[in-house]
Protein backbone atom coordinates (compact mmCIF):
# COMPACT_ATOMS: atom_id res chain seq x y z
CA UNK A 1 0.00 0.00 0.00
CA UNK A 2 1.36 3.62 -1.06
CA UNK A 3 1.56 6.24 1.68
CA UNK A 4 -0.46 9.25 1.52
CA UNK A 5 2.88 11.07 0.36
CA UNK A 6 3.77 8.46 -2.41
CA UNK A 7 4.32 9.78 -6.22
CA UNK A 8 1.60 8.58 -8.37
CA UNK A 9 2.87 10.31 -11.76
CA UNK A 10 6.05 11.77 -13.12
CA UNK A 11 7.46 14.73 -14.75
CA UNK A 12 10.44 14.56 -16.93
CA UNK A 13 11.96 18.18 -16.74
CA UNK A 14 13.94 18.57 -19.66
CA UNK A 15 15.74 22.09 -21.56
CA UNK A 16 13.64 21.37 -25.10
CA UNK A 17 15.33 22.71 -28.55
CA UNK A 18 13.80 23.70 -32.39
CA UNK A 19 12.47 22.02 -34.02
CA UNK A 20 12.22 23.97 -37.28
CA UNK A 21 14.40 26.83 -38.73
CA UNK A 22 11.33 29.03 -37.88
CA UNK A 23 11.39 28.00 -33.70
CA UNK A 24 15.30 28.91 -33.75
CA UNK A 25 15.20 32.73 -32.38
CA UNK A 26 11.82 32.36 -30.33
CA UNK A 27 13.88 29.46 -28.34
CA UNK A 28 16.89 31.01 -27.77
CA UNK A 29 15.30 34.15 -27.31
CA UNK A 30 13.76 31.91 -24.31
CA UNK A 31 16.64 30.72 -23.54
CA UNK A 32 18.81 33.53 -23.54
CA UNK A 33 16.07 35.95 -21.61
CA UNK A 34 17.61 38.41 -18.78
CA UNK A 35 21.26 36.71 -19.76
CA UNK A 36 24.04 39.02 -20.90
CA UNK A 37 25.13 37.01 -23.89
CA UNK A 38 27.03 39.11 -26.47
CA UNK A 39 24.89 39.60 -29.93
CA UNK A 40 27.82 37.63 -31.99
CA UNK A 41 27.69 34.93 -29.99
CA UNK A 42 24.07 34.57 -30.46
CA UNK A 43 24.34 34.69 -34.00
CA UNK A 44 26.64 31.96 -33.78
CA UNK A 45 24.53 29.67 -31.81
CA UNK A 46 21.89 30.68 -34.44
CA UNK A 47 24.56 29.50 -37.47
CA UNK A 48 25.12 26.22 -35.82
CA UNK A 49 21.40 25.22 -36.10
CA UNK A 50 20.96 26.42 -39.63
CA UNK A 51 24.32 23.79 -40.22
CA UNK A 52 22.28 21.15 -38.42
CA UNK A 53 19.32 21.19 -40.64
CA UNK A 54 17.44 24.14 -38.50
CA UNK A 55 16.53 22.07 -35.71
CA UNK A 56 17.74 19.60 -33.00
CA UNK A 57 16.84 16.37 -31.91
CA UNK A 58 16.52 16.63 -28.33
CA UNK A 59 12.55 16.64 -27.90
CA UNK A 60 12.64 13.92 -30.05
CA UNK A 61 14.96 12.23 -28.12
CA UNK A 62 13.64 12.88 -24.85
CA UNK A 63 10.19 11.43 -25.86
CA UNK A 64 12.01 8.12 -26.88
CA UNK A 65 13.12 8.22 -23.09
CA UNK A 66 9.59 9.03 -21.73
CA UNK A 67 8.31 6.34 -23.69
CA UNK A 68 11.39 3.81 -22.26
CA UNK A 69 10.46 4.59 -18.89
CA UNK A 70 6.72 3.62 -19.31
CA UNK A 71 7.93 1.05 -20.64
CA UNK A 72 10.05 -0.39 -17.94
CA UNK A 73 7.53 1.04 -15.14
CA UNK A 74 4.66 -1.14 -16.86
CA UNK A 75 6.88 -4.02 -16.59
CA UNK A 76 7.28 -3.34 -13.21
CA UNK A 77 3.28 -3.13 -12.94
CA UNK A 78 3.43 0.18 -12.20
CA UNK A 79 0.98 1.99 -14.71
CA UNK A 80 1.59 5.66 -14.02
CA UNK A 81 1.26 8.97 -16.10
CA UNK A 82 4.71 10.03 -17.54
CA UNK A 83 4.37 13.81 -18.69
CA UNK A 84 7.36 15.76 -20.45
CA UNK A 85 7.78 19.27 -19.53
CA UNK A 86 10.75 21.42 -21.52
CA UNK A 87 11.92 24.85 -20.08
CA UNK A 88 12.13 26.13 -23.84
CA UNK A 89 10.04 24.59 -26.07
CA UNK A 90 6.57 22.74 -26.47
CA UNK A 91 5.57 20.85 -24.26
CA UNK A 92 6.22 23.59 -21.78
CA UNK A 93 5.97 22.72 -18.21
CA UNK A 94 3.39 24.06 -17.27
CA UNK A 95 1.37 22.05 -20.00
CA UNK A 96 2.90 18.43 -19.04
CA UNK A 97 1.67 19.65 -15.30
CA UNK A 98 -1.76 20.48 -16.72
CA UNK A 99 -1.97 17.46 -18.22
CA UNK A 100 -0.49 15.52 -15.03
CA UNK A 101 -3.52 16.99 -12.99
CA UNK A 102 -5.81 15.95 -15.50
CA UNK A 103 -5.23 12.39 -15.16
CA UNK A 104 -5.55 12.47 -11.50
CA UNK A 105 -2.12 13.52 -10.44
CA UNK A 106 -1.87 14.39 -7.13
CA UNK A 107 1.96 14.26 -6.22
CA UNK A 108 4.61 14.13 -8.95
CA UNK A 109 8.16 12.99 -9.20
CA UNK A 110 10.00 15.68 -10.94
CA UNK A 111 12.84 14.21 -12.87
CA UNK A 112 14.89 17.02 -14.09
CA UNK A 113 17.20 15.48 -17.15
CA UNK A 114 20.52 16.58 -15.70
CA UNK A 115 22.97 14.67 -14.24
CA UNK A 116 25.47 17.59 -12.67
CA UNK A 117 24.02 20.14 -10.42
CA UNK A 118 24.39 23.91 -10.34
CA UNK A 119 22.38 26.67 -10.93
CA UNK A 120 22.05 26.58 -14.33
CA UNK A 121 21.20 22.72 -13.98
CA UNK A 122 19.19 22.12 -11.07
CA UNK A 123 18.15 25.63 -9.51
CA UNK A 124 16.76 27.37 -12.34
CA UNK A 125 14.35 24.11 -13.11
CA UNK A 126 12.60 24.43 -10.20
CA UNK A 127 12.65 27.61 -10.18
CA UNK A 128 10.23 26.89 -13.34
CA UNK A 129 8.70 24.34 -12.09
CA UNK A 130 7.54 26.49 -9.28
CA UNK A 131 6.10 29.19 -11.86
CA UNK A 132 4.60 26.53 -13.94
CA UNK A 133 2.63 25.47 -10.82
CA UNK A 134 1.53 29.08 -9.95
CA UNK A 135 0.15 29.11 -14.07
CA UNK A 136 -1.50 26.25 -13.65
CA UNK A 137 -3.13 27.06 -10.61
CA UNK A 138 -4.73 24.65 -7.15
CA UNK A 139 -5.05 21.80 -9.67
CA UNK A 140 -1.57 21.73 -10.23
CA UNK A 141 0.39 18.33 -8.45
CA UNK A 142 2.59 18.52 -5.93
CA UNK A 143 6.63 18.11 -7.45
CA UNK A 144 9.20 16.65 -5.46
CA UNK A 145 12.40 16.02 -6.72
CA UNK A 146 14.87 12.97 -6.57
CA UNK A 147 17.99 12.80 -4.79
CA UNK A 148 21.67 12.89 -6.31
CA UNK A 149 22.17 10.15 -9.20
CA UNK A 150 25.09 10.95 -11.10
CA UNK A 151 27.24 7.98 -9.24
CA UNK A 152 24.41 5.04 -9.58
CA UNK A 153 25.30 2.02 -10.73
CA UNK A 154 22.79 1.99 -13.58
CA UNK A 155 24.17 5.10 -14.86
CA UNK A 156 27.77 4.71 -14.62
CA UNK A 157 27.03 1.03 -16.32
CA UNK A 158 25.55 2.84 -19.21
CA UNK A 159 27.82 5.72 -19.97
CA UNK A 160 30.78 3.18 -19.52
CA UNK A 161 28.81 0.53 -22.31
CA UNK A 162 29.28 3.32 -24.61
CA UNK A 163 32.87 3.90 -23.90
CA UNK A 164 33.12 0.36 -24.52
CA UNK A 165 31.41 1.05 -28.07
CA UNK A 166 33.51 3.98 -29.39
CA UNK A 167 36.63 1.49 -28.16
CA UNK A 168 35.84 -0.95 -30.56
CA UNK A 169 35.20 0.88 -33.60
CA UNK A 170 38.83 2.08 -32.71
CA UNK A 171 39.54 -1.79 -33.21
CA UNK A 172 42.98 -3.26 -31.35
CA UNK A 173 43.89 0.68 -30.34
CA UNK A 174 40.75 1.46 -28.04
CA UNK A 175 41.85 0.47 -25.00
CA UNK A 176 44.88 2.63 -25.39
CA UNK A 177 42.92 6.05 -26.78
CA UNK A 178 43.09 8.57 -24.79
CA UNK A 179 39.33 8.91 -22.72
CA UNK A 180 38.05 12.39 -22.72
CA UNK A 181 34.76 13.05 -20.70
CA UNK A 182 33.11 16.45 -21.77
CA UNK A 183 30.44 18.63 -20.15
CA UNK A 184 28.91 22.00 -20.66
CA UNK A 185 31.45 24.92 -19.38
CA UNK A 186 30.00 26.84 -16.39
CA UNK A 187 31.17 30.72 -14.80
CA UNK A 188 33.55 29.71 -12.34
CA UNK A 189 31.96 31.41 -9.88
CA UNK A 190 28.92 29.52 -10.26
CA UNK A 191 30.68 26.33 -10.08
CA UNK A 192 32.33 27.35 -6.89
CA UNK A 193 28.78 27.36 -5.48
CA UNK A 194 27.79 24.16 -6.50
CA UNK A 195 28.61 20.02 -6.65
CA UNK A 196 29.06 20.21 -9.91
CA UNK A 197 32.78 19.64 -10.88
CA UNK A 198 33.11 17.28 -7.93
CA UNK A 199 29.81 15.35 -9.48
CA UNK A 200 31.13 15.15 -12.86
CA UNK A 201 34.52 13.78 -11.60
CA UNK A 202 33.26 11.10 -9.74
CA UNK A 203 31.04 10.01 -12.36
CA UNK A 204 34.56 10.12 -14.76
CA UNK A 205 36.31 8.23 -12.04
CA UNK A 206 33.21 5.31 -12.12
CA UNK A 207 33.09 5.57 -15.22
CA UNK A 208 36.20 4.84 -16.21
CA UNK A 209 37.21 2.11 -13.86
CA UNK A 210 33.90 0.17 -14.99
CA UNK A 211 35.00 0.58 -18.80
CA UNK A 212 38.58 -0.55 -18.00
CA UNK A 213 40.79 2.66 -18.86
CA UNK A 214 43.15 3.53 -16.13
CA UNK A 215 43.34 7.43 -17.66
CA UNK A 216 41.05 10.25 -17.90
CA UNK A 217 40.35 13.34 -18.77
CA UNK A 218 37.76 15.92 -17.83
CA UNK A 219 37.36 18.66 -20.35
CA UNK A 220 34.16 21.30 -21.01
CA UNK A 221 32.79 22.35 -24.10
CA UNK A 222 30.08 25.29 -25.56
CA UNK A 223 31.36 28.04 -23.88
CA UNK A 224 28.59 31.30 -23.78
CA UNK A 225 27.50 33.73 -22.16
CA UNK A 226 30.08 37.25 -20.73
CA UNK A 227 33.29 36.98 -22.18
CA UNK A 228 34.58 38.52 -19.29
CA UNK A 229 33.68 35.56 -16.77
CA UNK A 230 36.16 33.13 -16.61
CA UNK A 231 34.47 30.13 -17.32
CA UNK A 232 35.58 26.16 -16.67
CA UNK A 233 38.32 25.27 -18.41
CA UNK A 234 40.27 22.96 -20.93
CA UNK A 235 38.13 23.40 -23.42
CA UNK A 236 37.90 20.20 -25.43
CA UNK A 237 39.51 22.19 -28.54
CA UNK A 238 42.75 22.76 -25.78
CA UNK A 239 42.28 19.08 -24.75
CA UNK A 240 42.28 17.17 -28.17
CA UNK A 241 45.17 19.42 -29.68
CA UNK A 242 47.37 18.43 -27.17
CA UNK A 243 47.26 14.46 -28.09
CA UNK A 244 49.09 12.15 -29.93
CA UNK A 245 47.58 9.72 -30.23
CA UNK A 246 43.60 8.25 -30.84
CA UNK A 247 41.03 9.98 -28.22
CA UNK A 248 37.71 8.78 -27.21
CA UNK A 249 35.34 11.63 -26.10
CA UNK A 250 32.60 10.53 -24.13
CA UNK A 251 29.73 13.54 -23.95
CA UNK A 252 29.01 12.88 -19.86
CA UNK A 253 26.81 15.87 -19.33
CA UNK A 254 24.83 15.57 -22.12
CA UNK A 255 22.23 12.88 -21.70
CA UNK A 256 20.98 12.72 -25.42
CA UNK A 257 22.35 14.11 -28.28
CA UNK A 258 21.42 18.01 -29.32
CA UNK A 259 22.72 20.84 -31.14
CA UNK A 260 25.77 21.14 -28.31
CA UNK A 261 26.84 17.23 -28.80
CA UNK A 262 26.43 17.15 -32.70
CA UNK A 263 27.83 20.88 -33.65
CA UNK A 264 30.45 21.23 -31.03
CA UNK A 265 31.52 17.59 -30.96
CA UNK A 266 30.86 16.26 -34.40
CA UNK A 267 31.81 19.33 -36.11
CA UNK A 268 33.78 21.63 -34.67
CA UNK A 269 35.95 19.09 -31.87
CA UNK A 270 36.12 16.97 -35.17
CA UNK A 271 37.50 19.65 -37.27
CA UNK A 272 40.67 20.17 -34.63
CA UNK A 273 41.51 16.28 -34.28
CA UNK A 274 41.71 16.06 -38.87
CA UNK A 275 43.78 19.45 -38.16
CA UNK A 276 45.97 17.76 -35.73
CA UNK A 277 46.13 14.17 -37.64
CA UNK A 278 44.74 12.18 -34.98
CA UNK A 279 41.93 10.31 -34.87
CA UNK A 280 38.82 10.21 -32.77
CA UNK A 281 36.15 8.69 -31.71
CA UNK A 282 32.70 10.44 -30.30
CA UNK A 283 31.09 8.01 -28.05
CA UNK A 284 26.94 8.06 -28.00
CA UNK A 285 25.30 9.76 -25.19
CA UNK A 286 22.95 7.86 -22.52
CA UNK A 287 19.77 8.66 -24.60
CA UNK A 288 17.71 5.84 -23.75
CA UNK A 289 20.17 3.12 -23.00
CA UNK A 290 18.25 0.10 -21.37
CA UNK A 291 20.30 0.41 -18.10
CA UNK A 292 19.77 4.20 -17.76
CA UNK A 293 16.28 3.90 -18.21
CA UNK A 294 16.23 0.84 -15.54
CA UNK A 295 17.79 4.03 -13.48
CA UNK A 296 14.89 6.31 -14.23
CA UNK A 297 12.31 3.35 -13.66
CA UNK A 298 14.63 2.36 -10.09
CA UNK A 299 13.92 6.06 -8.60
CA UNK A 300 10.38 6.61 -9.41
CA UNK A 301 9.93 3.49 -8.00
CA UNK A 302 11.40 4.39 -4.76
CA UNK A 303 9.01 7.76 -4.73
CA UNK A 304 6.15 5.83 -5.43
CA UNK A 305 6.54 2.37 -3.37
CA UNK A 306 9.20 3.04 -1.27
CA UNK A 307 11.50 -0.18 -2.43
Amino acid sequence: MRAESACDGVLLVGFGGPTAPAEIRPFLDRVLKGRPVPPERYEQVVRHYQAMGGRSPYNELTMQQADALRAALRRQRLDLPVAVGMRNSPPFIDEALRDLAERGVRRALGFILAAYRCEASWERYQQDVAQARDVVGSIAPAVEYPGCWHDHPLFVAAVADRVLEAAARLDANGRSAELIFTAHSIPVAMAARAPYVAQLNESARLVAAAAGFDHWTLAFQSRSGNPRESWLEPDIGAALRKLSGAAIVMPLGFLCDHIEVLYDLDIEAARVVREAGVRMERAATVSDHPEFVEMMASIVRTHVVGS
